[in-house]
């Protein structure tokens, strides 16, 4: 897989947990201290985000970090 196809199936994976626990990208990110417009290009694709943006969403979403590395 390409770097860009790996950076769209960890956003799509944050987006499935987001929206399984029912909220929403600006919700999201309040917990998680970002600009939703930073939520927005994370869960496109659009920046390959840090080990600690990583963390901060795994707090946010209250899921294991390993949750958002996994395909399901």
């Amino acid at each position: 897989m390409e770097q860009q196809e790996l950076l769209i199936a960890l956003g799509s994976r944050i987006r499935m947990i987001r929206l399984a626990k029912d909220l929403t990208q600006s919700q999201l990110a309040g917990i998680c201290e970002f600009e939703k417009s930073t939520m927005s290009k994370i869960e496109a694709g659009r920046v390959n985000v840090s080990y600690f943006t990583l963390h901060r969403l795994s707090v946010g979403l209250d899921v294991n970090i390993c949750q958002l590395l996994t395909a399901e």
